[in-house]
């Protein structure tokens, strides 16, 4: 008698593992950014001074558009000795301050006038512009779905190609911690300082396994 596909033994079974992959793209509805204010002195309490003079007063600025003091955060405060070589040989110079702050908002149109206002009130270097989405996990939770259809259709290909006879449930499913939302088309132009939002991409990653 002849039998055209025998179960095999589950330990007999063999594994495939495939990658699923799914992302969502998403306006953006905050942003958040860094200001930095460095200053310079041969004497170290002069230095400090004139550097909490300005942040204040680039804080109250800030305060001024109408973000409220609690979404500004200071995130750093070094206090770094500065040299010169001359010939060869090591010269103090003075003390260089730096005190950064970050600055988040949901008014995503307003972050160009944040700049503006905080380079004109002292700030000497703005970094870090990072653009999320509040709810986070209602899109990811999308990108996971996406991800595991695309690991099922992944494992159904190469079934199919390799003429397999693929077990319709998996036996493992690992999701891949992904990192922070990625912001991209960051940069455009208009008025103040050209800030442009673009999307925002929230990805999902799995690793699946099916028997055959």
């Amino acid at each position: 008698m002849y039998y055209p596909y025998v179960q095999m033994p589950r330990h007999h079974r063999r594994i495939m593992t495939v990658t699923g992959i799914g992302s969502i793209a998403v306006a953006p509805d905050i942003v958040q950014i860094q200001l930095e204010v460095n200053t310079e002195n041969n004497q170290l309490q002069r230095a400090q001074q004139e550097n909490a003079y300005v942040m204040n007063g680039v804080i109250e600025s800030i305060v001024a558009l109408g973000i409220d003091r609690e979404n500004i955060q200071t995130v750093s405060y070094n206090i770094t000795p500065q040299y010169d070589y001359v010939e060869g040989e090591q010269k103090f110079r003075g003390y260089q301050v730096t005190n950064a702050i970050t600055v988040k908002t949901t008014d995503i149109e307003q972050i160009g006038t944040i700049i503006d206002t905080a380079v004109q009130n002292g700030v000497n270097r703005v970094s870090n512009i990072q653009f999320t989405v509040a709810d986070e996990q209602k899109y990811y939770q999308q990108a996971l779905s996406l991800a595991l259809e695309n690991a099922v259709a992944k494992a159904e290909t190469i079934a199919r190609t390799m003429q397999l006879q693929l077990e319709p449930q998996p036996i493992k499913i690992v999701e891949e911690i992904s990192g922070q939302p990625v912001a991209y088309r960051a940069f455009a132009s208009e008025v103040s300082t050209p800030i442009e939002q673009g999307q925002v991409s929230i990805q999902a990653k799995v690793a699946v396994q099916f028997e055959y």
